[in-house]
């Protein structure tokens, strides 16, 4: 049955049915006078051309043929004319569809439980479904209606709010307006120019304002975005650029999205034995569009991909990341250094939205490896629905193509990371790395291996540095500490801490600045530095040890081993004072030792800082002397740690994969960089010069200490 046309069926001649003939609707497709309807099935899609522009219904049908013909129908069968055009029969009424409605229970259990999560999976749908005698289905439905009626009334609060503010805009813009026409004088004229220009500027700025009918709280804004300096002049993206990179924003947000989620063929697993996958070239360049580069010869790409769950929530994770300090702070072994050039978008609600334009140096803990700079925008993009943030970085020369050569030899694809939020205050954090590299010729062999693998800048290290960091902050923020040793308080342990960070930070770049003075086959490179208390000298040295990297951590993170080998410290012994742990590793603390001499009494006590952490991608054994009122000073006062002095000396380790193609190594041995550093004060003139024989007891004290971890290991190993 379709509308009221109906199939004939037998015997319903005499009932009193009027059927249409089919030769005045459907033309004459028979030589029957009748045409009857035998497929119930039939769809009328086909009559939608031009020689049938509509169908009647059957009643205004049935009385124009009538009109036309000048008699009343008759039916098929050839029988007396019916006495009436049309017997109306009315069909009987269809059964009303019964609503189900929820108990005040039922309701009451469900909006209790969305408010502690809206969205259920689906063992808990199931769960409460039993427990609310419904189906899952009804379960599902009823949180979706209560999503979209929380949303929609969100949105009428958000049009209320905006249009109370439109309301003011355009007050205070007639204001302004009103007082432009009060402005004259004759006697000031330049002045009123000049005021009526600002005036002016401030219309058009109210007038953009009011457009967009959305404006961006200030003091929403001020709580994530940092203060900047525009030194960079020449790298500000203009007025009239700024929507062109919004709208490169926006793709590069939805490759990075791609490039996460999907696998086959874009990625293709690395090795069989772990979840490490290389980048498919052919696969990506026809996924994605770039514009060929004129020298292509002479860059080489490198792209990895990971995942991890962080102690850190998301929005937390989100505010380090758009504060350039807080950024270079949470990766300090791999970011030297960062800075905000520019704010392109503040966002319309919070962090989303926002665009920035940045600039970073980054670093490998060891001489051997140069440093990367690089110019690019972070763009950061909220998906409420899924719980998910979006963290991308782009390069700027699509928009400014003369910045490409400040940067030349590293150019930073669409990279980032995607940040899942947790019922427990974690994050699922998926990382991708994906740049465009100079290719230089590297003299060492093993280094050159190293770094054409991709490890030292990997998505990998990027998330197993984040994830020991979070760990830092998390013994940071905590409340709840029982040990203290000799610290007096939380609040003194915090203000310990960040000395600690202070030291672990000077160290880190003091070997990255220490680039081009060492290799594997040299022994000890000196550098000198220039501070406001004399002239430092910085010695490095690197030495490739046949040992994986926490073989060599766990002997240089004893302290009683240390001693006994005189390692760095001409010392006797040592005895730890303080303890803080940083993690769920052992080796992740920071210790305040009491250096124990023959000298020492207690009016004249000597005390060092030790900060020792690791990871997957390599560890830090970093040391300082300091004196007691130094530490009195940062634990009680909490003096600016930057303003406390320190020398810090100690040991980077890391990994090597040989299974990368290092040519004459096992695949199944694991070897390491060990870089040990030292620095002195050589003189209190910053003037100064070096002598032979600071330089001899340096080389020296190096050469001995490098000597000294090696024997040991290798009695380990032998015993």
């Amino acid at each position: 049955m379709y509308g009221d046309c109906q199939a004939m069926k037998p015997g319903e001649e005499e009932q009193g049915h009027v059927f249409l003939n089919s030769d005045n609707i459907f033309g004459s497709v028979s030589s029957s006078p009748t045409t009857t309807i035998q497929n119930p099935n039939y769809k009328f899609a086909s009559f939608d051309n031009s020689n049938f522009p509509y169908i009647f219904p059957k009643e205004e049908y049935e009385m124009t043929s009538m009109i036309e013909s000048g008699s009343v129908m008759s039916t098929c069968s050839g029988h007396d004319p019916v006495e009436n055009t049309a017997i109306e029969q009315e069909p009987p009424p269809a059964k009303k569809k019964r609503n189900h409605r929820h108990t005040a229970l039922q309701i009451q259990q469900m909006e209790a439980l969305f408010k502690e999560n809206p969205h259920l999976d689906d063992e808990k749908r199931l769960r409460l479904s039993k427990e609310l005698g419904l189906t899952p289905l009804q379960v599902k439905f009823w949180f979706q209606n209560k999503r979209t009626q929380i949303k929609a009334q969100q949105t009428r609060r958000d049009n209320v709010m905006m249009k109370a503010e439109n309301e003011t805009l355009k007050t205070e813009s007639q204001n302004l307006q009103s007082s432009l026409q009060c402005l004259s004088c004759s006697s000031c004229g330049h002045n009123l120019r000049l005021e009526n220009a600002r005036l002016r500027r401030e219309l058009d700025r109210l007038r953009s304002i009011v457009s967009m009918r959305n404006p961006p709280p200030a003091q929403e804004i001020a709580c994530f975005i940092p203060e900047t300096n525009n030194n960079n002049n020449n790298m500000l993206i203009a007025e009239e650029e700024k929507a062109i990179a919004m709208e490169l924003a926006v793709s590069c947000a939805q490759e990075l999205a791609k490039m996460c989620d999907i696998n086959e063929p874009l990625w293709s697993k690395k090795r069989l034995y772990n979840d490490s996958v290389c980048l498919n070239e052919e696969g990506y360049k026809k996924m994605f569009f770039w514009p060929p580069l004129t020298d292509d010869d002479r860059f080489r790409r490198e792209a990895s991909r990971a995942n991890a769950v962080i102690m850190m929530n998301c929005i937390n994770l989100v505010k380090a990341f758009l504060d350039a300090d807080k950024w270079s702070e949470m990766f300090c072994p791999i970011v030297a250094s960062a800075k905000t050039i520019q704010i392109i978008s503040s966002g319309t609600s919070g962090p989303s939205g926002t665009l920035l334009l940045m600039f970073a140096e980054l670093q490998v803990v060891s001489p051997l490896v140069p440093t990367r700079e690089a110019y690019f925008l972070r763009y950061v993009e909220q998906d409420a629905e899924e719980g998910k943030w979006m963290i991308v970085d782009f390069p700027i020369d699509r928009i400014k193509p003369t910045s490409a050569t400040l940067t030349d030899q590293y150019r930073r694809k669409p990279s980032g990371c995607i940040i899942q939020e947790m019922r427990n205050g974690y994050s699922q954090v998926t990382w991708v790395e994906h740049v465009e590299v100079e290719e230089k010729l590297v003299q060492d062999e093993v280094v050159r291996e190293y770094v054409k693998s991709g490890v030292p800048f990997g998505a990998e290290r990027w998330l197993a540095v984040l994830k020991r960091q979070c760990e830092r902050m998390a013994s940071f923020m905590a409340t709840n500490i029982t040990d203290l040793g000799v610290i007096p308080s939380v609040e003194a342990r915090r203000n310990l801490m960040k000395l600690s960070q202070r030291m672990v930070r000077t160290f880190c770049l003091n070997i990255s600045n220490s680039y081009g003075q060492a290799s594997t086959k040299d022994t000890v490179r000196i550098v000198t530095r220039k501070v406001c208390g004399g002239l430092v000298p910085c010695a490095v040295s690197v030495t490739l040890l046949p040992y994986s990297h926490h073989q060599v951590f766990d002997l240089l993170r004893d302290n009683q081993r240390l001693s006994q080998l005189e390692i760095l410290f001409n010392r006797s012994s040592f005895q730890e004072v303080a303890h803080i742990s940083n993690g769920s590793h052992p080796g992740n603390c920071i210790s305040l030792l009491q250096i124990n001499v023959e000298s020492n009494s207690s009016q004249n006590v000597e005390l060092m800082l030790q900060e020792t952490c690791t990871d997957n991608s390599g560890s830090l054994m970093v040391y300082s002397t300091v004196e007691p009122d130094v530490v009195q000073l940062a634990m009680m006062n909490g003096e600016d740690p930057s303003k406390l002095p320190l020398l810090p000396v100690g040991f980077s380790v890391v990994p090597v994969n040989p299974s990368d193609g290092v040519e004459g190594m096992s695949v199944n041995l694991p070897s390491c960089f060990l870089t040990v550093a030292i620095q002195v004060l050589g003189s209190n003139v910053t003037t100064a010069k070096l002598d032979l024989s600071t330089v001899s007891a340096i080389n020296n004290r190096i050469c001995a200490t490098v000597n000294r971890i090696t024997s040991a290991l290798v009695n380990d190993v032998g015993n």
